[in-house]
């Protein structure tokens, strides 16, 4: 079993950064960010494995401390519609996908609010 702690998620301006975090309790090969916007379905952000360098798309940026069982999302020039719960998973699948049923470890999710 893994017990995933996110931290860090708060209210901020349209164009701000924030940077969230998730603590596992112990190495998963994988760790990723998921969201779900209010009336929404949970969607998918970004993933990173042990051996993977950091990776972006668009204005976030996903990283991970294995030293640490800590993942990352830096999120940049934030905008009202990134406004969401955004969930920390993870999961021991060496092939894993964006499908929610490949992560089998979850947070209990950040909030994260963005004003315009």
């Amino acid at each position: 079993q893994v017990q995933l702690v996110e931290s860090g998620g708060e209210s901020v301006q349209a164009g701000g950064s924030l940077r969230i975090s998730c603590a596992a309790s112990r190495f998963v090969y994988a760790m990723g960010w998921f969201r779900q916007a209010p009336g929404k379905e949970r969607e998918f952000v970004l993933a990173i494995s042990g051996r993977d360098a950091p990776s972006a798309k668009g204005r976030f940026t996903i990283s991970r401390d294995n030293a640490k069982n800590t993942v990352y999302l830096q999120m940049n020039s934030l905008e009202p519609e990134d406004t969401a719960v955004y969930y920390c998973a993870a999961t021991d699948k060496v092939f894993f996908s964006t499908n929610l049923g490949d992560w089998h470890y979850w947070g209990q999710g950040t909030q994260v609010t963005v004003s315009s």
